[in-house]
């Protein structure tokens, strides 16, 4: 047996021995907990650490995508705002020589 310490509620946690067995228990959310020998415990755990790999490897491609998509975004945003500056820089020069 080993001796640790476990979490009770925020910052308060209490001691316990536990006993040697052939089995753990894994929180799977929804309040779902379930009790797996090691064997079938280390093949649920491995398969989901390749899962998530596998979908943060998906998640990059995608940020890389949408980080190239606002480059795109705002070079447009630039150079729409650099056409109207010329636009307007004609206009003024236009009426100031209609003027004259």
């Amino acid at each position: 047996s080993f001796k640790t310490h476990f979490n009770l509620q925020d910052n308060v946690y209490a001691k316990a021995e536990v006993e040697p067995s052939n089995s753990v228990f894994l929180w799977l959310g929804a309040n779902t907990m379930l009790e797996y020998t090691y064997d079938e415990a280390t093949s649920l755990l491995t398969k989901n650490l390749a899962d998530s790999k596998v979908e943060w490897d998906d998640l990059q491609k995608r940020l890389d995508f949408i980080r190239a998509q606002m480059t795109t975004a705002e070079v447009s945003t630039r150079r729409m705002y650099n056409w109207d500056v010329v636009r307007r820089r004609k206009e003024r020069e236009a009426a100031a020589a209609a003027a004259k």
